[in-house]
């Protein structure tokens, strides 16, 4: 069995609060700005999380919502105009710190590092919203805490395709069983279990309604030593919160459980 050396993180919904709060406010102020009538409301961004990835998600929404709207000649560059500006919106409301990390996510990441465990991102996300969101919630310098960001559209297919799990693992010259990854919805935790990762599900307000089946754990968020998780699924023994023991003790189930 391989020792655990590395933890892969997503970016929305697991290291921070981003969809309902983040994206989808960012989304609604890029329609503004384009004078644009379409409002996302809470309710139908559940639906639209369905699709990986912000243009296609407005692609998405064009095909199936059809609301009136008279498409440009040039599709592609105009949803990729439009969501550029929805990026700097997010960013701004990262950079605000109105977007709060979920709960155990700095104490795990911290105490990874001081036990040398290797750390990256894997994240449809934009490149620059997932750095603008490490940077403000967590700290400065936390870009410098990942060996591999791999975000946005740095592969060709997204989740829940593996492909960017597997760059990842590319760029770190790591085996997939000697990692760990740390998810929150049905399409990351396709994406991860097809690239070979073991996987632990944090669930949030939008992905609490799924099973997920084949995650090692289930958790409704990684916990604090004064705000325990409560376990979905999977065993974690007398663990109140998520921490560097717990990592390799779920990990060495899961390899076990695949021999």
């Amino acid at each position: 069995m391989s020792e655990l050396k590395a933890l892969i993180f997503d970016v929305d919904g697991t290291i921070a609060e981003t969809e309902r709060d983040g994206h989808r406010v960012a989304f609604n102020r890029a329609f503004a700005d384009a004078g644009l009538e379409w409002h996302w409301t809470v309710e139908l961004y559940g639906e639209l999380l369905e699709v990986a990835g912000g243009k296609e998600r407005i692609a998405f929404y064009l095909q199936e919502y059809q609301p009136p709207f008279r498409e440009p000649e040039d599709r592609d560059r105009w949803i990729a105009e439009l969501h550029a500006i929805k990026t700097e919106h997010f960013r701004a409301l990262s950079a605000s710190g109105q977007i709060p990390l979920r709960p155990g996510v700095r104490r795990l990441l911290e105490e990874a590092k001081q036990q040398g465990i290797r750390l990256a991102i894997a994240t449809t996300s934009a490149p620059e919203n997932a750095i603008a969101l490490i940077e403000h919630a967590i700290a400065p310098d936390s870009p410098q805490w990942f060996e591999a960001i791999a975000a946005g559209d740095i592969v060709e297919r997204k989740k829940p395709a593996p492909d960017i799990y597997d760059y990842v693992l590319e760029q770190m010259d790591l085996a997939p069983e000697s990692c760990l990854a740390i998810e929150d919805s049905p399409q990351g935790l396709t994406a991860a279990t097809g690239a070979g990762l073991n996987t632990v599900i944090t669930v949030n307000n939008y992905t609490a309604r799924y099973p997920f089946p084949k995650a090692a754990l289930t958790i409704d968020h990684l916990g604090e030593p004064d705000n325990p998780f409560t376990v979905l699924a999977g065993e974690v023994g007398n663990s109140t919160y998520f921490d560097m023991a717990l990592a390799r003790e779920v990990h060495r189930q899961a390899s076990e459980a695949q021999t």
